[in-house]
């Protein structure tokens, strides 16, 4: 029986076996093909792998629903999830195909697996999934004879030759830095081409292990950074970079500071302004980042606020023709002399241009000297996948009727901005509450010029959020 939770906003993510079955994977590479054959893309697919146990298996049950729509299939093995990418906009080995299927189950638990999808040369997400999940059809799972010519090729290779020419300037790179790979596979992109630029480094957990054995993979959370930041100052190292499962969301850390995502958004726009010269540069951040950045990127350029997801950014950064995007989480997209996707292995490298030019400690000091702030954690309440967007509308509701309505009993509002949830800007700060895509949670962020404040207005909205939820309950029952 097909279970429609494994598709979501930005992918395809279940558990092997239990929701990521045979059929279903069979299913989901037929439909595939059948759509890259018929809708006038390229007729070919490139498919690669991450680490997990299942990955090789996922494999070849998608290339035998591949297979039969006759699709030629360039099998790239074993990759970050970048590589996928880059193999769209790069020729390998005289093959060039815009399609590809990264088969990774990113930052999630060992058990889960899934697909990250790119059709002619633009992410599948949103309304290309669903429309997907309602054409699916099970063929047999009988062994069929390949119709499809399957081509091995060495994308890695290509890649990483890129990179080494790209990044040349790196080259005997001053500092020795320290890197956590957390047993995903970016250190099968990463470690090649800082031998190759010779750059003194000391790596962590570099052998890719899909049971993640020594941490789990999401720099984004504090507690996976612990291993990274003993080795630098045991061994008094000042620059570390952290990788999630499949390569495509960073960290960076100097002696003394864990940089956020808007804070490297920051460095990042700093950095475009000084090589662009007389062109402003052109940044987009997610509905979670920090006023704090905004403003200090309108400074020197210009800033767009886009909804969170990195399908979402990829999107909008070409739509606009935008230099960079980035996301809270540490998804880094630059455009400006590369291909516009989110690839942790260079942005890493991108991040150590900015140590050629300024010492650690200088980047230290140029983020001590913004504007402080206080800010919660991203924090998640509970609700489910049915009833999380009716709460959106209903919260909404109820706060364009208090800004037109003032109270007392809620703080001034200043401005509501819908692009994704509801991002609330009150006199010292703001709040937001929003749905979250792959899960059935709210998220929410405050942020204030001080905890007082923060505090004061995270409490007046999830006042709210409750009432919503108490008549979005209703509102399921009535239905």
């Amino acid at each position: 029986m097909l279970n429609m939770e494994i598709f979501r906003e930005y992918d395809i993510r279940g558990i092997f076996g239990k929701n990521l079955t045979q059929e279903i994977v069979v299913a989901i590479g037929a439909t595939i093909g059948e759509k890259i054959k018929t809708q006038n893309y390229s007729r070919s697919v490139f498919v690669g792998y991450d680490a997990r146990k299942h990955s090789a298996i996922l494999y070849e049950w998608l290339k035998n629903g591949l297979s039969q729509s006759g699709i030629e299939i360039y099998f790239v093995g074993l990759i970050p999830t970048p590589v996928a990418y880059f193999a769209t906009c790069a020729t390998i080995e005289n093959y060039s195909s815009s399609n590809s299927i990264m088969i990774t189950g990113s930052h999630n638990p060992p058990e889960y697996n899934g697909f990250k999808i790119t059709l002619n040369g633009k992410p599948f997400y949103g309304d290309d999934i669903k429309e997907l999940a309602q054409e699916l059809k099970i063929p047999s799972l009988n062994p069929i004879k390949i119709s499809s010519k399957i081509f091995e090729l060495d994308a890695l290779r290509v890649y990483q030759d890129y990179l080494v020419a790209h990044f040349e300037k790196l080259r005997n790179f001053p500092y020795h830095i320290a890197l956590d790979y957390g047993n995903g596979v970016a250190s099968v992109g990463m470690e090649a081409v800082l031998e190759a630029l010779n750059i003194k480094r000391s790596s962590l957990f570099a052998t890719p292990d899909g049971n993640f054995p020594n941490h789990h993979p999401d720099p984004s959370e504090e507690k996976n950074l612990a291993d990274l930041k003993i080795c630098m100052k045991t061994h008094n190292i000042p620059i570390g970079l952290a990788f999630d499962g499949d390569g495509d969301r960073l960290a960076l850390l100097t002696s003394n500071r864990s940089y956020k995502g808007d804070e490297l958004a920051i460095l990042f726009a700093q950095n475009l302004a000084q090589d662009l010269k007389d062109t402003k540069p052109i940044v987009i951040g997610e509905v979670k980042c920090s006023k704090i950045m905004y403003d200090e990127i309108d400074k020197i350029g210009r800033s767009v606020m886009y909804k969170t997801g990195h399908s979402n950014l990829k999107v909008k950064l070409k739509e606009i023709n935008a230099h960079l995007a980035v996301e809270m989480s540490g998804h880094m997209f630059f455009n400006d002399r590369y291909f516009g996707y989110d690839d942790a292995i260079y942005a890493g490298l991108r991040a150590l241009e900015l140590f050629l030019t300024q010492t650690p400690q200088d980047i230290e000091a140029s983020i001590d000297r913004l504007p402080q702030s206080y800010s919660t954690p991203e924090e998640k309440v509970p609700t489910t996948e049915e009833s999380k967007f009716i709460i959106i509308k209903e919260l909404k509701k109820n706060l364009e009727f208090i800004n037109s309505h003032p109270t007392k009993d809620f703080p001034n509002i200043i401005d509501i901005i819908d692009i994704d949830g509801v991002r609330v800007v009150f006199e010292n700060g703001w709040g937001l509450v929003r749905a979250s895509n792959t899960m059935p949670v709210l998220v929410t962020r405050f942020e204030a010029c001080d905890e007082t404040n923060a505090n004061l207005y995270k409490n007046a909205l999830l006042r709210l959020v409750e009432k919503a939820q108490k008549n979005s309950s209703k509102l399921e029952n009535f239905s």
